[in-house]
């Protein structure tokens, strides 16, 4: 997995996430593969910050009290300049409601559900990383 993951560094991930733990963690799981991560603490300034700094990867957190992450999601896959990025969405909605909603109506490119572990983060920005090389 390591290996795979070297070839990916300096890579920037944006992480639109309300809780600043929740960044934390991500960054240091990430940064130990050589990711940058940058945390936007809310869905607007997520937005801007996916348009400013062209991410390969946006992970995203569903429920924000700013904007929903839904319409966060809609917003970039409507914007020229940021719907090419992969989201991956990272809830604690664990519903598989929830789950077919993200992956099949929306198409996200990955859930993952809260708590998760870091082997289980990493294979999935591996993987759609790797779909989109």
């Amino acid at each position: 997995m390591v290996e795979a993951m070297g070839i990916m560094a300096s890579v920037r991930v944006v992480c639109i996430e309300d809780e600043p733990e929740m960044i934390d963690l991500v960054r240091l799981i990430l940064s130990r593969e050589g990711f940058e991560v940058v945390g936007a603490p809310g869905g607007m300034e997520g937005l801007q910050m996916v348009e400013d700094l062209q991410p390969k990867l946006v992970l995203l957190d569903l429920m924000m009290p700013d904007m929903d992450g839904w319409e966060v999601y809609q917003r970039l896959k409507a914007n020229q300049h940021t719907n090419h990025i992969p989201v991956i969405v990272v809830t604690a909605r664990a519903q598989s409601i929830d789950k077919v909603l993200g992956l099949h109506i929306a198409k996200v490119d990955d859930y993952i559900t809260k708590p998760f572990g870091p082997a289980e983060l990493l294979k999935s920005v591996s993987k759609v990383l790797s779909k989109k090389a």
